[in-house]
């Protein structure tokens, strides 16, 4: 018992410090290569919960760069969060990373209607949500200023849906790479389905099963797994895992590398010493290394 109560309170800290890395002074940089500067006289803007939908979660913040113009770059984030908690407030931290290495990269970090067996809200509804922002920021593109070219990120939970929505639902084409931090990508792992999540203090399975909107069904769990998506086409992916982490088994980005060079997907794969969550100066080095992809792939 008191050894289940230490990694209990091991975990909390390393999520804690995660999430709380938002507190800490901004980071500072030299924001690498001027990629894509703009030429207009429009100035840095960010814009609070701005409604993508008519749902209180259907929110996003969008910032926008000095200067931006047609040819401005758009990073789409998705938090995680175990698919049914997490807030888009989570990425602060990453974002300033990002402006700091990127100062002419535009970003719209949303939040989307969590996984919920009372309110009906699966697998489908979430792809739904990012539909309408992708929706939301292609028609009004005009007025916020950045070019078709978009990349998409997410941590965790939302790194599973950013990488499945841009496998799977890029309706619009204009998402060129992606970006995945610890996410589950092999939703279908019969052994991770059985266990338990000391974080959260609850089975895999019930939190899966909430996510998809069933138990265990292997042709459902194989549609949303991005491991089992992956195709030739797919767009370019870079991967980002702790080899301590107790939360998402770091073997299932290991094998999710491997399918990608199978498919002849381009991609990275990066692994640190950590648990599902990396400290500052991993977090920088991740951004780094997620940046220089970024503006390699999203043409």
């Amino acid at each position: 018992m008191k050894q289940k109560i230490n990694i209990l309170l091991i975990l909390s800290a390393v999520c804690i410090c995660f999430w709380a890395s938002s507190c800490t002074k901004k980071p500072t940089g030299t924001g690498g290569t001027n990629t894509n500067a703009g030429t207009s006289n429009l100035t840095d803007t960010i814009i609070k919960n701005v409604s993508y939908g008519t749902d209180s979660f259907q929110k996003m913040d969008i910032h926008l760069p000095a200067k931006r113009d047609g040819n401005t770059r758009l990073i789409v984030m998705v938090h995680g969060g175990a698919w049914s908690a997490g807030d888009k407030a989570e990425f602060g931290y990453y974002i300033n990373l990002i402006k700091a290495e990127w100062p002419t990269v535009a970003i719209a970090n949303m939040n989307y209607r969590l996984a919920s067996n009372k309110n009906s809200i699966h697998h489908p509804e979430i792809m739904n949500d990012i539909k309408q922002a992708f929706a939301h920021l292609q028609n009004n593109k005009g007025t916020y200023v950045f070019s078709d070219s978009v990349a998409i990120v997410g941590a965790s939970a939302g790194a599973q849906l950013a990488t499945i929505y841009a496998y799977n639902y890029n309706d619009l084409n204009n998402i060129k790479c992606v970006g995945d931090i610890f996410g589950p990508v092999i939703i279908n792992d019969w052994n991770w389905y059985n266990s338990f999540n000391p974080w959260l203090g609850k089975n895999i399975k019930d939190i899966l099963t909430e996510y998809v909107g069933t138990t265990w069904d292997s042709t459902a769990y194989k549609a949303v797994s991005p491991y089992h998506q992956a195709k030739s086409t797919s767009q370019p992916t870079i991967i980002f895992h702790g080899s301590l982490d107790p939360i998402v088994p770091v073997y299932q980005s290991q094998r999710f590398k491997g399918q990608l060079n199978k498919m002849n997907v381009k991609n990275e794969y990066h692994e640190y010493i950590a648990f599902h969550s990396f400290d500052n100066t991993q977090s920088s080095d991740v951004i780094k290394k997620m940046v220089a992809f970024f503006k390699t792939n999203c043409n």
